[in-house]
Protein backbone atom coordinates (compact mmCIF):
# COMPACT_ATOMS: atom_id res chain seq x y z
CA UNK A 1 0.00 0.00 0.00
CA UNK A 2 1.28 3.48 -0.87
CA UNK A 3 1.96 5.68 2.15
CA UNK A 4 -0.31 8.34 0.65
CA UNK A 5 -3.20 5.87 0.65
CA UNK A 6 -2.45 4.80 4.24
CA UNK A 7 -2.42 8.42 5.38
CA UNK A 8 -5.72 9.21 3.66
CA UNK A 9 -7.41 6.21 5.27
CA UNK A 10 -5.98 7.12 8.68
CA UNK A 11 -7.34 10.66 8.45
CA UNK A 12 -10.67 9.53 7.04
CA UNK A 13 -11.18 7.41 10.16
CA UNK A 14 -10.15 10.27 12.46
CA UNK A 15 -12.60 12.66 10.82
CA UNK A 16 -15.47 10.17 11.00
CA UNK A 17 -14.79 9.59 14.69
CA UNK A 18 -14.51 13.36 15.25
CA UNK A 19 -17.89 13.99 13.61
CA UNK A 20 -19.57 11.30 15.71
CA UNK A 21 -18.04 12.48 18.99
CA UNK A 22 -18.92 16.11 18.29
CA UNK A 23 -22.53 15.09 17.62
CA UNK A 24 -22.55 13.18 20.93
CA UNK A 25 -21.25 16.22 22.81
CA UNK A 26 -23.88 18.52 21.35
CA UNK A 27 -26.68 16.05 22.02
CA UNK A 28 -25.73 15.41 25.64
CA UNK A 29 -25.15 19.09 26.38
CA UNK A 30 -28.56 20.00 24.94
CA UNK A 31 -30.25 17.52 27.30
CA UNK A 32 -28.11 18.53 30.27
CA UNK A 33 -29.07 22.18 29.86
CA UNK A 34 -32.73 21.16 30.13
CA UNK A 35 -32.11 19.20 33.35
CA UNK A 36 -30.12 21.81 35.25
CA UNK A 37 -31.41 25.11 36.72
CA UNK A 38 -30.83 28.19 34.60
CA UNK A 39 -28.76 29.95 37.27
CA UNK A 40 -25.93 27.38 37.15
CA UNK A 41 -23.06 28.80 35.05
CA UNK A 42 -22.59 25.83 32.72
CA UNK A 43 -23.54 27.18 29.31
CA UNK A 44 -22.10 26.24 25.93
CA UNK A 45 -18.54 27.57 26.15
CA UNK A 46 -17.11 24.26 27.49
CA UNK A 47 -17.92 22.57 24.17
CA UNK A 48 -15.59 24.98 22.40
CA UNK A 49 -12.88 24.21 24.96
CA UNK A 50 -13.35 20.47 24.45
CA UNK A 51 -12.81 20.71 20.71
CA UNK A 52 -9.79 22.99 21.07
CA UNK A 53 -11.23 25.67 18.78
CA UNK A 54 -11.46 28.65 21.13
CA UNK A 55 -9.28 30.95 19.03
CA UNK A 56 -11.16 30.19 15.80
CA UNK A 57 -14.51 30.68 17.55
CA UNK A 58 -13.52 34.06 19.00
CA UNK A 59 -12.52 35.26 15.54
CA UNK A 60 -16.07 34.83 14.26
CA UNK A 61 -18.32 35.15 17.30
CA UNK A 62 -18.59 37.64 20.14
CA UNK A 63 -20.42 35.46 22.68
CA UNK A 64 -20.89 31.80 23.62
CA UNK A 65 -24.63 31.78 23.12
CA UNK A 66 -26.39 28.56 22.17
CA UNK A 67 -26.98 29.32 18.50
CA UNK A 68 -23.41 30.52 17.84
CA UNK A 69 -21.81 27.48 19.49
CA UNK A 70 -24.14 24.94 17.89
CA UNK A 71 -23.74 26.49 14.43
CA UNK A 72 -19.96 26.63 14.85
CA UNK A 73 -19.78 22.93 15.79
CA UNK A 74 -22.45 21.69 13.37
CA UNK A 75 -22.45 23.71 10.18
CA UNK A 76 -19.40 26.00 10.02
CA UNK A 77 -17.35 24.78 7.08
CA UNK A 78 -14.42 27.00 8.17
CA UNK A 79 -14.15 25.15 11.48
CA UNK A 80 -12.23 21.94 10.83
CA UNK A 81 -13.76 20.35 13.95
CA UNK A 82 -17.37 20.97 12.93
CA UNK A 83 -19.50 18.00 11.91
CA UNK A 84 -19.87 19.33 8.37
CA UNK A 85 -16.17 20.05 7.86
CA UNK A 86 -15.08 16.76 9.42
CA UNK A 87 -17.35 14.75 7.10
CA UNK A 88 -16.22 16.81 4.11
CA UNK A 89 -12.60 16.00 4.96
CA UNK A 90 -13.43 12.32 5.48
CA UNK A 91 -15.16 12.23 2.08
CA UNK A 92 -12.23 13.93 0.33
CA UNK A 93 -9.66 11.61 1.92
CA UNK A 94 -11.63 8.55 0.82
CA UNK A 95 -12.50 9.91 -2.63
CA UNK A 96 -8.93 9.60 -3.86
CA UNK A 97 -8.42 6.15 -2.31
CA UNK A 98 -11.85 4.55 -2.69
CA UNK A 99 -10.52 1.74 -4.86
CA UNK A 100 -8.99 0.05 -1.78
CA UNK A 101 -12.28 -0.28 0.14
CA UNK A 102 -15.62 -1.89 -0.77
CA UNK A 103 -17.85 0.41 -2.81
CA UNK A 104 -20.50 0.44 -0.08
CA UNK A 105 -18.13 2.24 2.30
CA UNK A 106 -17.51 5.05 -0.19
CA UNK A 107 -21.23 5.31 -0.95
CA UNK A 108 -22.10 5.57 2.74
CA UNK A 109 -19.46 8.26 3.39
CA UNK A 110 -20.65 10.22 0.36
CA UNK A 111 -24.33 9.90 1.32
CA UNK A 112 -23.67 10.87 4.93
CA UNK A 113 -21.81 14.00 3.87
CA UNK A 114 -24.50 15.04 1.37
CA UNK A 115 -27.23 14.51 3.96
CA UNK A 116 -25.39 16.56 6.60
CA UNK A 117 -24.61 19.31 4.09
CA UNK A 118 -28.31 19.54 3.23
CA UNK A 119 -29.63 19.54 6.80
CA UNK A 120 -26.81 21.09 8.89
CA UNK A 121 -28.36 24.56 9.02
CA UNK A 122 -31.73 23.12 10.06
CA UNK A 123 -29.97 21.02 12.68
CA UNK A 124 -28.89 24.17 14.50
CA UNK A 125 -32.47 24.91 15.62
CA UNK A 126 -33.50 23.33 18.96
CA UNK A 127 -36.59 21.74 17.43
CA UNK A 128 -34.71 19.76 14.78
CA UNK A 129 -31.36 19.37 16.51
CA UNK A 130 -32.00 16.06 18.24
CA UNK A 131 -33.06 14.27 15.04
CA UNK A 132 -30.13 15.77 13.11
CA UNK A 133 -27.52 14.72 15.67
CA UNK A 134 -28.99 11.23 15.95
CA UNK A 135 -28.76 10.87 12.17
CA UNK A 136 -25.07 11.87 12.26
CA UNK A 137 -24.27 9.40 15.05
CA UNK A 138 -26.22 6.63 13.31
CA UNK A 139 -24.48 7.34 9.99
CA UNK A 140 -21.02 7.21 11.58
CA UNK A 141 -21.86 3.99 13.40
CA UNK A 142 -23.15 2.50 10.14
CA UNK A 143 -19.80 3.31 8.56
CA UNK A 144 -17.93 1.65 11.42
CA UNK A 145 -20.11 -1.44 11.00
CA UNK A 146 -19.50 -1.54 7.25
CA UNK A 147 -15.76 -1.28 7.75
CA UNK A 148 -15.75 -4.01 10.39
CA UNK A 149 -18.00 -6.29 8.36
CA UNK A 150 -16.74 -5.87 4.80
CA UNK A 151 -13.12 -4.69 4.71
CA UNK A 152 -10.50 -7.42 4.52
CA UNK A 153 -7.86 -7.69 7.22
CA UNK A 154 -4.83 -5.89 5.85
CA UNK A 155 -3.02 -2.53 5.86
CA UNK A 156 -6.13 -0.54 4.83
CA UNK A 157 -8.11 -1.83 7.78
CA UNK A 158 -5.14 -1.37 10.11
CA UNK A 159 -4.65 2.33 9.32
CA UNK A 160 -8.38 3.00 9.58
CA UNK A 161 -8.46 1.46 13.05
CA UNK A 162 -5.32 3.34 14.12
CA UNK A 163 -6.97 6.62 13.18
CA UNK A 164 -10.28 5.73 14.82
CA UNK A 165 -8.85 4.66 18.18
CA UNK A 166 -6.32 7.49 18.46
CA UNK A 167 -9.01 10.09 17.75
CA UNK A 168 -11.34 8.36 20.22
CA UNK A 169 -8.73 8.44 22.99
CA UNK A 170 -8.03 12.10 22.24
CA UNK A 171 -11.72 13.06 22.47
CA UNK A 172 -12.24 11.07 25.67
CA UNK A 173 -9.48 13.02 27.41
CA UNK A 174 -11.03 16.32 26.31
CA UNK A 175 -14.45 15.32 27.62
CA UNK A 176 -13.06 14.07 30.94
CA UNK A 177 -11.01 17.24 31.41
CA UNK A 178 -13.67 19.83 30.72
CA UNK A 179 -16.74 17.99 31.98
CA UNK A 180 -15.19 17.01 35.30
CA UNK A 181 -13.17 20.16 36.00
CA UNK A 182 -13.75 23.35 34.02
CA UNK A 183 -17.48 22.76 33.75
CA UNK A 184 -18.07 22.53 37.50
CA UNK A 185 -19.27 25.62 39.43
CA UNK A 186 -16.76 27.24 41.75
CA UNK A 187 -19.03 26.73 44.76
CA UNK A 188 -19.20 22.99 45.59
CA UNK A 189 -22.35 23.44 47.70
CA UNK A 190 -24.14 24.88 44.67
CA UNK A 191 -23.25 21.79 42.64
CA UNK A 192 -23.98 19.12 45.24
CA UNK A 193 -27.65 18.46 44.34
CA UNK A 194 -26.71 18.09 40.68
CA UNK A 195 -23.42 16.20 40.99
CA UNK A 196 -24.91 12.94 39.71
CA UNK A 197 -26.32 14.71 36.64
CA UNK A 198 -22.89 16.14 35.88
CA UNK A 199 -21.10 12.80 36.08
CA UNK A 200 -23.91 11.09 34.19
CA UNK A 201 -23.39 13.63 31.38
CA UNK A 202 -19.72 12.64 31.23
CA UNK A 203 -20.69 8.99 30.80
CA UNK A 204 -23.47 9.71 28.33
CA UNK A 205 -21.16 11.84 26.20
CA UNK A 206 -19.27 8.60 25.58
CA UNK A 207 -22.33 6.28 25.55
CA UNK A 208 -20.87 4.62 28.63
CA UNK A 209 -23.64 5.10 31.21
CA UNK A 210 -25.27 1.67 30.93
CA UNK A 211 -21.92 -0.12 30.82
CA UNK A 212 -20.87 1.79 33.93
CA UNK A 213 -24.00 0.68 35.80
CA UNK A 214 -23.49 -2.93 34.71
CA UNK A 215 -19.81 -3.17 35.58
CA UNK A 216 -19.27 -0.75 38.47
CA UNK A 217 -22.62 -1.45 40.18
CA UNK A 218 -22.35 1.68 42.31
CA UNK A 219 -24.02 5.05 42.15
CA UNK A 220 -22.42 7.53 39.81
CA UNK A 221 -19.44 9.08 41.62
CA UNK A 222 -16.52 11.10 40.30
CA UNK A 223 -13.63 8.76 41.20
CA UNK A 224 -15.45 5.69 39.86
CA UNK A 225 -16.35 7.46 36.60
CA UNK A 226 -12.77 8.62 36.11
CA UNK A 227 -11.41 5.14 36.78
CA UNK A 228 -13.93 3.63 34.37
CA UNK A 229 -13.22 6.08 31.53
CA UNK A 230 -9.46 6.17 31.99
CA UNK A 231 -8.50 2.62 32.97
CA UNK A 232 -11.26 0.12 32.20
CA UNK A 233 -9.75 -2.45 29.79
CA UNK A 234 -13.10 -3.54 28.38
CA UNK A 235 -14.91 -0.27 27.62
CA UNK A 236 -14.31 0.51 23.91
CA UNK A 237 -14.14 4.26 24.57
CA UNK A 238 -11.89 4.19 27.65
CA UNK A 239 -8.44 5.63 27.08
CA UNK A 240 -6.66 2.46 28.21
CA UNK A 241 -8.73 0.29 25.85
CA UNK A 242 -8.27 2.67 22.90
CA UNK A 243 -4.51 2.71 23.36
CA UNK A 244 -4.49 -1.08 23.74
CA UNK A 245 -6.23 -1.32 20.36
CA UNK A 246 -3.69 1.07 18.80
CA UNK A 247 -0.87 -1.11 20.11
CA UNK A 248 -2.55 -4.26 18.82
CA UNK A 249 -3.00 -2.83 15.32
CA UNK A 250 0.61 -1.68 15.20
CA UNK A 251 1.77 -5.28 15.61
CA UNK A 252 0.45 -5.95 12.11
CA UNK A 253 2.78 -3.38 10.54
CA UNK A 254 6.53 -3.40 9.79
CA UNK A 255 8.89 -0.88 11.45
CA UNK A 256 6.45 -0.39 14.31
CA UNK A 257 8.97 -0.49 17.19
CA UNK A 258 9.23 3.27 17.80
CA UNK A 259 5.50 3.91 17.52
CA UNK A 260 4.62 0.90 19.69
CA UNK A 261 7.09 2.03 22.37
CA UNK A 262 5.49 5.49 22.44
CA UNK A 263 2.02 3.97 22.76
CA UNK A 264 3.19 1.70 25.60
CA UNK A 265 4.60 4.65 27.54
CA UNK A 266 1.40 6.68 27.23
CA UNK A 267 -0.77 3.70 28.15
CA UNK A 268 1.39 2.98 31.20
CA UNK A 269 0.80 6.55 32.40
CA UNK A 270 -2.95 5.95 32.14
CA UNK A 271 -2.98 2.56 33.84
CA UNK A 272 -0.71 3.71 36.69
CA UNK A 273 -2.53 7.00 37.33
CA UNK A 274 -3.63 7.76 40.89
CA UNK A 275 -7.36 8.15 40.29
CA UNK A 276 -8.21 9.29 43.83
CA UNK A 277 -5.71 12.14 43.63
CA UNK A 278 -6.95 13.20 40.19
CA UNK A 279 -10.61 13.05 41.23
CA UNK A 280 -10.10 15.42 44.15
CA UNK A 281 -7.86 17.95 42.40
CA UNK A 282 -9.09 19.60 39.18
CA UNK A 283 -5.64 21.15 38.68
CA UNK A 284 -3.92 17.73 38.87
CA UNK A 285 -6.48 16.23 36.51
CA UNK A 286 -5.99 19.06 34.03
CA UNK A 287 -2.18 18.67 34.17
CA UNK A 288 -2.56 14.91 33.71
CA UNK A 289 -4.78 15.39 30.66
CA UNK A 290 -2.29 17.86 29.22
CA UNK A 291 0.42 15.21 29.51
CA UNK A 292 -1.82 12.68 27.76
CA UNK A 293 -2.50 15.15 24.96
CA UNK A 294 1.24 15.59 24.49
CA UNK A 295 1.57 11.80 24.44
CA UNK A 296 -1.12 11.45 21.76
CA UNK A 297 0.64 14.08 19.66
CA UNK A 298 3.88 12.12 20.03
CA UNK A 299 2.14 8.93 18.89
CA UNK A 300 0.75 10.70 15.84
CA UNK A 301 4.07 12.36 14.97
CA UNK A 302 5.99 9.07 15.25
CA UNK A 303 3.34 7.25 13.23
CA UNK A 304 3.42 9.93 10.56
CA UNK A 305 7.22 9.99 10.38
CA UNK A 306 7.34 6.19 10.11
CA UNK A 307 4.63 5.51 7.58
CA UNK A 308 3.41 8.65 5.86
CA UNK A 309 6.23 11.05 4.86
CA UNK A 310 9.98 11.45 5.02
CA UNK A 311 11.58 14.47 6.62
CA UNK A 312 11.80 16.04 3.16
CA UNK A 313 8.07 15.53 2.63
CA UNK A 314 8.41 12.73 0.07
CA UNK A 315 6.32 9.54 0.33
CA UNK A 316 8.06 6.59 1.93
CA UNK A 317 6.76 4.20 -0.70
CA UNK A 318 4.68 1.13 -0.06
CA UNK A 319 3.44 -0.27 3.25
CA UNK A 320 2.79 -3.98 3.46
CA UNK A 321 1.33 -6.10 6.20
CA UNK A 322 3.99 -7.72 8.36
CA UNK A 323 2.09 -10.98 7.93
CA UNK A 324 2.88 -10.85 4.22
CA UNK A 325 6.29 -9.19 4.00
CA UNK A 326 8.47 -8.26 6.95
CA UNK A 327 9.46 -4.87 5.54
CA UNK A 328 8.08 -2.35 3.09
CA UNK A 329 9.32 -1.89 -0.46
CA UNK A 330 10.90 1.52 -1.00
CA UNK A 331 10.43 3.48 -4.18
Amino acid sequence: MLSRVAENLYWMARYIERAEDTARLLSVNSHLMLDLPRHLPLGWAPLIEMTGTLEAFNERHSSFDERSVVHFLCADSQNGSSILAALASARENLRTTRDVVPREIWEEVNQLYLSVAEHAENGVSPRRRDAFLKSVICGCQTLTGLIEGTLSYGPARTFIKLGRHLERADMTTRIVDVRSASLLPQNPEELLPFENLQWMSVLKSLTAYQMYRQQVRLRVRGPDVLRFLLQDPNLPRSIACSLEMVGHELQLLPRQDRVAATVSLVRADVVDADIQALAHSPSKLHAFVDELQIGFAAIHDTLSATYFVNSDGLPRGQIQSQNHAGESDND
